[in-house]
């Protein structure tokens, strides 16, 4: 059975104008959170939780991050312990750098570089349900048995500095679907559209 999210807890997920925005806000207001699109930095007062969404290429995200003057409040929230969750670019933007189209920097949170998967015999892009291996006991996997099937969207990874960031990977083809450090956590996959299993990962979140 689904938790109710304690209403002490305010979720923000970051609005920087690309991806999966709206239908990871339904998938938290379906888990009863108190939830908000936030655009500013201003926007962020009273958040506990902040989730940066994301489909699309890496600069172009920076970019509008950076339009938005959106980078330093986010490193600033990251920075105060608070839960910080990012999802399949919102993810790969937590790296220190991207090589999507061209090199560009990220926000830097978790030390490591975007590349493009590649590989001779499998498709590209990685589209559809895959099985991930846990490397680590973590809070996200609560009531998760070790190795379920998540919804794939990407056709770059984030290739992590230290392995030790890395929580778990995926079968197709070993690569991390899951990073952290610390208060920081991010996953390639999509929770909000990996039906139950991916609802529980935002409950888990969201009630840290």
């Amino acid at each position: 059975m689904v938790q109710r999210i304690e209403h002490k807890k305010v979720i923000g997920i970051v609005d920087y104008g690309m991806g999966n925005l709206r239908s990871v806000y339904n998938a938290f207001i379906s888990l009863g959170a108190d939830t908000k699109i936030i655009q500013s930095a201003a926007e962020m007062d009273n958040v506990t939780h902040l989730v940066i969404p994301g489909v699309g290429a890496f600069a172009k995200a920076m970019e509008n991050i950076r339009a938005k003057e959106l980078e330093g409040p986010i490193k600033e929230f990251a920075k105060t312990g608070m839960p910080v969750l990012g999802i399949c670019l919102g993810m790969q933007l937590m790296a220190t750098e991207g090589f999507e189209i061209e090199h560009s920097t990220g926000l830097d949170l978790i030390k490591g570089s975007v590349k493009k998967l590649d590989a001779l015999d499998i498709r590209i892009p990685h589209v559809g349900w895959n099985s991930i291996q846990l490397t680590q006991d973590y809070y996200l996997f609560e009531g998760i048995k070790k190795e379920v099937d998540f919804y794939f969207v990407h056709s770059f990874y984030f290739d992590a500095a230290h392995n030790e960031n890395i929580l778990a990977s995926c079968s197709y083809m070993n690569f991390p679907a899951i990073v952290h450090d610390k208060n920081i956590v991010g996953i390639q996959f999509h929770p909000e559209k990996s039906q139950k299993n991916g609802l529980k990962i935002l409950e888990n979140f969201a009630n840290n």
